[in-house]
């Protein structure tokens, strides 16, 4: 086993994305993370995507690729297009960031999700791919006294998707990142970092309620390979806050 490697989602740092793409690659990779994960591309062409993440020595480990829920006809093709980009550029993980749930799911739903997100995980290992799917805290809502992921991991094979925990909404959900952790180690690469204060107030890693500092020796049993820090609101920039999320792990040996 091997420390994880600590990257960033690039959706802490949309302000700057959208004004500069690849600017912002160059300044996450310059603040010392090893790998980005994305949540779009802003219409850079894949050879200079590429290009340009080899130039910076900047890992591009995962995407976050929304499914087309309003459109179900176009789903599949809408996600072949999306693979076939990220495959271009150099990708391993495929993630769908989320996945529409009503305020009291049933059963109907999680046999709906169930089909879908396991053709999904077939699409991507067709490519060469891994695919993920993406919690935040309402996939632990319950059916039938379990938590709608619990019944989502337990239905769609293990070599057809993994988990991307974000451990911040998991501990707001009210569970143990730990426990979750070593429940499903092995089917666990990819976690977010994301700290929450009380009245759900995102703030930087370290400095909020969830409790990083023990989660950390977690990540090596639990087969964890990459971990993204992930950052909505900020006291002073988004690209501080991404500076001192990093510095949270390069002070305990990252």
């Amino acid at each position: 086993m091997a420390k994880p490697v600590i990257g960033i989602q690039m959706y802490s740092l949309r302000d700057q994305t959208e004004i500069d793409f690849l600017g912002t690659l160059k300044k996450a990779a310059e603040m010392g993370y090893k790998a980005a994960e994305f949540t779009g591309f802003f219409k850079t062409p894949s050879c200079e995507l590429k290009s340009k993440l080899e130039e910076l020595k900047l890992e591009a480990a995962s995407a976050h690729v929304p499914l087309n829920f309003s459109d179900t006809k176009h789903m599949e093709s809408d996600f072949a297009g999306q693979i076939a980009f990220a495959k271009e550029i150099g990708i391993s993980y495929i993630v769908t960031p989320w996945a529409p749930l009503p305020v009291k799911p049933t059963m109907d739903d999680v046999k709906y999700l169930t089909g879908v997100l396991t053709k999904c995980g077939r699409q991507v290992n067709d490519a060469g791919l891994q695919y993920s799917y993406h919690t935040h805290d309402f996939e632990f809502k319950l059916v039938a006294k379990k938590p709608v992921i619990e019944h989502l991991l337990e239905r769609v094979p293990a070599d057809l998707m993994t988990v991307q925990f974000d451990l911040g909404w998991l501990f707001l959900a009210g569970y143990d990142p730990l426990e979750y952790l070593d429940k499903y180690k092995g089917r666990v690469p990819l976690v977010h970092f994301n700290d929450f204060r009380k009245g759900r107030m995102d703030v930087e890693i370290g400095k909020g309620e969830v409790g990083y500092e023990r989660i950390l020796e977690a990540l090596e049993p639990a087969g964890v390979k990459y971990v993204f820090t992930e950052q909505e609101a900020f006291e002073e920039s988004s690209l501080k806050s991404a500076e001192n999320n990093l510095r949270f792990f390069k002070e305990r040996g990252y």
